[in-house]
This record gives structure tokens, C-alpha cells and sequence, in this order.
């Protein structure tokens, strides 16, 4: 789906991006960044789909969204908390 499209699927919805990935457990910065590519994966467009869907059909689809627990996906990358590019490795003792 075009990212403008998906912009436009949105808008049916009263939604923005921000709200949209705090619905499904999304960074929004992690959806808006498709705007780049100018295409949205298909996995999102099915749900932006599937709820302006909901919504025409007279339901909420915010109703329908909470029977699912979600749990934010952790960061990607090896850094701790409060340390830039994670923990230094031990030097290794090469000599024989």
C-alpha cells in the first residue's frame, strides 16, 4: 500500500500515525518512516485496512483492538540501558 494511501486510511479513522502505532504497540517513528520508501508493509496496511472496515460498518474498532494484549517489542541492538553501544568485550590473553 502507498504510503499516501495509508495516510488517507487514517484520516477516515479521526487517526494519526502516533495514535495508530500506540493502538497495535508500534514506535511511531518506526511506521512514518516508511514515508521515505513511499510504501507500507503489508502486515500494517492490513490493519489500517481491516479497522477503517470495522468503522464503516458501524463498530469500534478500538473495542476490537483491546482483546488483544500487546507488549512493546524490545529495541533492537546489543547497548544496555543508559549505555551507548553496550558492553565492551574482555580482552583475551593470546599469548602461549
Amino acid at each position: 500500500m502507498p504510503y499516501a494511501e495509508f495516510m488517507a486510511e487514517l484520516s477516515k479513522i479521526g487517526l494519526s500515525v502516533r495514535a495508530f502505532a500506540e493502538l497495535i504497540g508500534m514506535n511511531p517513528n518506526s511506521i512514518s518512516n516508511y514515508a521515505r520508501t513511499g510504501e507500507l508493509p503489508s502486515h500494517l496496511a492490513l490493519i489500517v485496512v481491516l479497522m477503517v472496515g470495522v468503522s464503516e460498518l458501524g463498530g469500534d474498532f478500538r473495542q476490537v483492538l483491546s482483546k488483544v494484549a500487546l507488549t512493546m517489542k524490545k529495541p533492537r541492538g546489543g547497548a544496555r540501558r543508559g549505555h551507548f553501544g553496550g558492553d565492551r568485550q574482555t580482552s583475551m590473553d593470546l599469548r602461549q
